[in-house]
């Protein structure tokens, strides 16, 4: 048995799953076609090859030196810069091994589009479209390109033979025309814009190849009568442009600047459609912007302004989905950017906890956004740009279901791609495969270890060195989640009294904060280092205990049972929910799981007798209520549509969950 839910009509708001027994998918043969899906690769070419010979790297005993970011750096990133290099290798190696031969890079394939490892990359994607006959179709993310014309780049934290920080930058940045001691200037480093990536990976889905069936552009001006040259020749990136103004809806346009659209609608195999949207929206901040960085980024951009800004793109989709339709064809659509809301109906009670501008929230599609995504008439969106693992469902006007398929990102945790096998037109097995096994993921430990050497010699801030023991990539990866939310995530998302409560407590001891009755206020805590553990020794403490064996004994739980993690345990697992959602019960166990329900409950049951928090409020009144409201939301993202292996039927609007 397994779980059907039906998602047409307007109304559904959530599926609080309890997932079904085991259905084992079907043999690859019975398939019509197989997709692989591959964003936010990031790709950091850690062998680079800088043609002007100004960075050499780091000497290495295998011959090939290392051009490599600090473990540092990584450690304070969403994404891996060096071990996601190994990690595409394997990924594409396990897809060889599958005999799956079409894969799309929604986004983000390359570190920042700089020349150096937009090269590296495309001389790994033609190595495998050349032995195992691969075809690879790539759109643009934020980060390729950063801005759509040439912009100065670089870092200051790439990593030196002696674990010291070195900087690298390209010559017209500040840096490099500043003369800056120690910088390393390099060309090979700078921010590609369209025309230097598209030209590179031109191979891979942005202009027509002769063995596609069919290729057009929302610019293309032919449809059934269709000709390999004609195809060549409104390819060209100049017969891709559109004006992109400061105020879309201004009467008279006077910022307004020409930019590229790398949109493509590609037939390569008979029947298969792969609609592929430049969802990438740089608004330009001067009269006639032609250069980088007189353009906005488009990372917070997303689909809110491509209503916006490229509205004949929105058109072109719809008309795609239509001829799709009459034609009888099978149409994927891919971007990077998500086209519905990534945190399974949490995002307002995240933005009354945490804030507005926190979480990446600006990144969220609104709603009504989803439901003119979901009118265009297509019906299976697959989406980077969070680096999260996720599925979710707008509805249009007249009952049409678009689902949205957050594929995670192999640089990030929990590393994996999405595969798509099509059964027919309308029924989809979606499966999440996760990259654990990673030849010479650790290749570049030897560096890191240096690195550690150095920071702690020099009384820098240290990274936990017991990642350098982790035996598998995805265990590099569960390392990586737990630095990030120490080292950014706490200390930069989180409310003060909450995060500080969370680092003094222990499991146990929040059931009993949560249980007390103590007026203790925010201000005596914030005032008295030893207040806190005054409280948790009072007899009303002792009070609480025995309230609450009472209590835990309904759950088959004791309080020492709460004992055995902590406040950042707690956070590292919320982070993992929200980056991996149910992938994340490879790292949090069941068992975990129950625990964290009982707290989530306790808590949902405390009045609050105070509609403001002040520096008077009873301390545990003040953790009642926010840790009330952030399990909860743990909650909401642990408990979402199903987002690991599960089955799509297109036209009747359902969503089935495999285990």
């Amino acid at each position: 048995m397994y779980k059907s839910i039906l998602l047409f009509g307007v109304g559904i708001l959530g599926c609080f799953a309890t997932w079904a027994a085991e259905k084992s998918p079907e043999p690859a043969d019975l398939f019509t076609y197989q997709i692989a899906f591959m964003p936010d690769v990031h790709f950091h070419d850690v062998y680079a090859d800088f043609r002007d010979g100004n960075y050499p790297g780091i000497p290495n005993p295998n011959g090939h030196n290392a051009t490599i970011r600090s473990l540092q750096a990584e450690l304070n990133s969403t994404r891996l810069f060096n071990e996601n290099y190994f990690a595409l290798l394997a990924a594409l190696d396990d897809l060889a091994s599958q005999n799956i031969k079409l894969v799309a890079l929604p986004g983000d394939f390359t570190d920042d589009g700089q020349p150096v490892h937009v090269r590296g990359l495309a001389k790994i994607l033609r190595r495998y479209t050349q032995q195992y006959g691969m075809r690879f179709f790539a759109t643009n993310g934020n980060h390729d390109p950063v801005r759509p014309f040439d912009f100065a780049g670089g870092k200051r934290d790439f990593l030196a033979a002696d674990g010291s920080e070195q900087a690298v930058f390209s010559p017209d940045s500040e840096p490099c025309k500043a003369h800056q001691a120690d910088v390393i200037c390099t060309d090979d480093i700078k921010h590609w814009g369209y025309t230097g990536i598209i030209n590179q990976m031109a191979d891979f889905g942005f202009y027509p190849l002769k063995q596609d069936i069919y290729w057009e552009t929302p610019y293309s001006n032919y449809s059934q009568a269709y000709s390999f040259e004609q195809a060549k020749q409104q390819s060209a990136l100049s017969q891709r442009q559109f004006d992109i103004c400061v105020d879309a809806k201004a009467k008279v346009q006077k910022t307004c600047s020409q930019m590229t659209d790398s949109s493509y609608l590609v037939e390569p195999v008979p029947g298969l459609w792969l609609l592929a949207v430049d969802a990438n929206v740089y608004v330009p901040k001067i009269i006639g912007a032609a250069k980088g960085n007189e353009f906005n980024g488009s990372g917070n951009a997303g689909y809110n302004q491509m209503l916006k800004h490229k509205q004949h793109v929105i058109n072109w989709i719809a008309d795609v989905a239509k001829r799709a339709r009459l034609q009888h064809k099978t149409l994927v659509t891919f971007s990077h950017f998500p086209m519905y809301e990534f945190y399974d109906g949490q995002s307002q009670a995240i933005a009354g906890l945490f804030g507005q501008n926190q979480f990446q929230l600006k990144r969220k599609p609104d709603s009504e956004v989803s439901r003119k995504l979901a009118n265009t008439g297509i019906r299976l969106h697959v989406a980077g740009h969070m680096h999260f693992n996720d599925t979710g469902v707008a509805h249009g006007d007249d009952g049409q279901v678009l689902f949205n398929i957050q594929a995670p990102s192999i640089a990030a945790y929990v590393p994996a791609y999405k595969l798509l096998s099509f059964k027919s037109a309308d029924e989809v097995l979606v499966q999440t495969k996760v990259v654990d096994s990673v030849p010479r993921f650790n290749a570049l430990f030897a560096f890191y270890q240096q690195e550690y050497s150095y920071r702690q010699h020099n009384g820098l801030p240290l990274w936990n060195k017991a990642i350098l023991a982790s035996q598998h990539y995805d265990e590099f990866a569960n390392w990586h989640i737990r630095e990030l939310t120490r080292q950014r995530f706490l200390p930069n998302e989180w409310p003060q009294t909450l995060r500080q409560l969370l680092l003094q407590l222990s499991g146990d001891k929040m059931l009993l904060l949560l249980t007390m009755q103590a007026q203790t206020s925010l201000q005596n805590l914030l005032e008295n280092n030893n207040a806190l553990t005054e409280l948790l020794q009072s007899d009303d403490a002792q009070q609480a205990s025995q309230q609450l064996a009472d209590k835990l004994s309904q759950y088959q739980l004791t309080l020492a049972d709460f004992s055995g993690w902590n406040g950042l345990d707690l956070a590292v697992d919320f982070y993992r929910v929200r980056n991996a959602g149910q992938l994340a019960k490879r790292n949090v166990s069941a068992k975990r799981f129950a625990q964290y329900r009982v707290l989530t409950e306790l808590a949902a049951g405390i009045k609050s007798d105070q509609q403001s928090l002040t520096m008077q409020t009873p301390v545990a009144q003040i953790f009642a209520r926010q840790f009330a409201a952030m399990m909860a939301i743990f909650d909401g993202l642990a408990n979402g549509y199903p987002d690991v292996d599960f089955e799509l039927n297109l036209a009747k609007g359902t969503i089935q969950a495999l285990e």
